[in-house]
């Protein structure tokens, strides 16, 4: 079992030893497990056209996410220099997984990308924002101030990544539509519509995150924006208040979108029954969400974390942290654990616990999970939770992210007022700390003996022939009306072009119920998702439960 061990040297020591191999191997994982070819190193001559300079096996989507765990992780390497061994020996590695990262950036398929749907595209914008922020921590904390020092090599890659950021934003927002219930993000092009809960939430996090983290860009290349004849794009500038101006719109749609169910999770989207591509522009029939899907799943619960957080710090409006605890409690509630007693509500000592929602004694969980049939997409799902629940609950900063323009939003907070909230903010983050260990804890039992993450954490610890996972009351239950269109696919109905995101479930996928000496060697097994997860859990719970200071 991981134990956060009581000397705070070997505490801290021992959280970033772990952490460090499991970023050593999240690029070799999935490519030892399918007898795939790793990655080409930075130097060889065709590693730019290599398809394997992302993460093996990875889809364009998921290996975005991949790239943001990685990127999130050095910037928790960075800042956790006193706490490791030694400096030189983790400067070398925070170098070596930074290459990885620039690596991905020139295999990153952008041209497929930009025609896929656009929550797809808003991952893109997510990942290299927080390559960004990792440069500017690394490069402020240990390469300025010295006279004759010289700044980190790392600077250079700015300007791409922050171009490949504004670039797919702007692609992305063409998916704001206002003719179908009054606003929203639509999920992608090539679907009958549907108004989905990730898409919106994608979309404010990404653009309070552009108006925070955006460094400005020079470079006028269109790829693909511009009408064609218009020439080049102009030049962007930081802060630019229609990224503030979208979230906050974003934001105010989905909350009155009634996309939350009686636990206060946000189930997965909608679509317009009155809709028909037969329809007239002038037409005059209503044209809102009104078929719900029920479907909950966990990313769902994280994505929007990000955009609380950040319209906070634009903004000073209190209300966009406390949208957030009560997103993080209802979440908590839903896999069964008690944050007044700091512990499991099923306490019965079954083999299986009781399901709540979301997860059980106490761990998140996907409903595809216990069945082992999650599709590649599902098998990120957990991990995202948990990268969006560390951003949110990173103590907020003494001052505002933007120098000499605090809260432009609102413009009326005062100092004391803020510093108010960032206590209040800290004192209900802390409550959350023993259940993210618990989290940690139960992820890291699920390493096999080449250390990889499985993708049910909390799972029994193996079963024999025959036997059953589980007490058939304990079992999980999908809600009534829901679509689990993630793990069995786009229903016919949804699709009404040849050129369509298509969500792969291939025979590997399918709901198997062969029972396997280990429960997470079932379905995909282990992959880079899963060991994706394994990361930002941990880096969770290094930073927000075991990190000092």
């Amino acid at each position: 079992m991981y134990v956060f061990m009581k000397s705070t040297n070997t505490r801290s020591r021992s959280a970033l030893s772990i952490l460090y191999i499991y970023l050593l191997t999240i690029t070799i994982a999935s490519a030892e497990r399918l007898d795939l070819p790793k990655q080409l190193p930075l130097g060889s001559a065709n590693s730019v056209a290599s398809s394997n300079r992302i993460w093996p096996t990875s889809i364009d989507w998921t290996s975005a996410v991949i790239g943001t765990y990685v990127a999130s992780a050095l910037t928790t390497l960075s800042t956790s220099f006193e706490s490791l061994v030694d400096v030189k020996d983790n400067e070398n590695m925070i170098n070596k997984y930074f290459a990885q990262l620039v690596g991905s950036y020139f295999g990153q398929d952008a041209f497929s990308l930009r025609q896929q749907a656009y929550d797809d595209m808003l991952w893109v914008v997510l990942g290299w924002l927080e390559g960004i922020k990792f440069i500017n921590t690394h490069s402020t904390l240990h390469y300025s101030g010295a006279i004759g020092r010289s700044s980190w090599h790392g600077n250079q890659y700015i300007p791409a990544f922050a171009h490949r950021a504004r670039i797919f934003w702007d692609l992305a927002s063409a998916g704001w539509d206002t003719r179908l219930c009054n606003g929203g993000m639509i999920w992608s092009p090539y679907l009958t519509p549907y108004k989905n809960a990730i898409t919106n939430e994608l979309y404010i996090s990404a653009s309070i995150s552009m108006y925070l983290y955006f460094p400005g860009d020079n470079n006028t290349s269109p790829f693909g924006v511009s009408p064609p004849g218009t020439g080049d794009i102009p030049p962007a500038q930081p802060h630019d208040p229609k990224y503030l101006a979208a979230a906050v719109e974003g934001y105010k749609w989905l909350t009155a979108s009634n996309m939350t169910d009686a636990q206060g999770l946000y189930v997965d989207g909608y679509h317009v029954s009155n809709w028909s591509s037969d329809l007239p522009p002038n037409s005059t029939i209503p044209l809102e969400c009104d078929e719900r899907n029920e479907m909950v799943y966990t990313y769902n619960q994280g994505v929007l974390l990000t955009g609380q957080r950040g319209l906070y710090e634009a903004t000073g409006v209190i209300n966009y942290l406390d949208d957030g605890h009560h997103l993080v409690e209802n979440v908590i509630a839903a896999t069964g654990w008690n944050l007044s007693t700091d512990s499991e509500i099923d306490d019965s000592g079954k083999r299986l616990k009781k399901w709540y929602g979301l997860g059980r004694g106490g761990v998140l969980e996907d409903a595809c999970d216990a069945d082992g049939y999650c599709s590649q997409d599902s098998q990120t799902f957990k991990g995202i939770f948990f990268h969006h629940l560390t951003l949110f609950c990173t103590a907020l900063p003494y001052y505002p992210i933007i120098p000499g323009d605090p809260f432009i939003g609102k413009g009326v907070i005062n100092e004391t007022s803020y510093a108010d909230d960032r206590k209040m903010h800290s004192k209900k983050c802390g409550r959350y700390k023993s259940w993210i260990r618990h989290n940690a804890e139960a992820a890291v039992e699920t390493r096999n003996e080449f250390g990889r993450y499985g993708m049910w954490w909390g799972a029994p610890s193996s079963a024999v022939a025959g036997e059953e996972t589980g007490e058939p009351e304990n079992a999980k239950e999908i809600p009534p009306n829901a679509v689990d269109y993630r793990n069995q696919g786009v229903p016919a109905g949804w699709k009404r072009s040849l050129k369509m995101h298509t969500i792969k479930v291939s025979d590997e996928l399918s709901r198997q119920q062969a029972v396997a000496q280990d429960l997470n060697d079932r379905g995909r097994g282990r992959t880079v998702e899963t060991q994706g997860g394994g990361v930002a859990v941990l880096r969770a719970a290094w930073e927000l439960a075991d990190k000092e200071g």
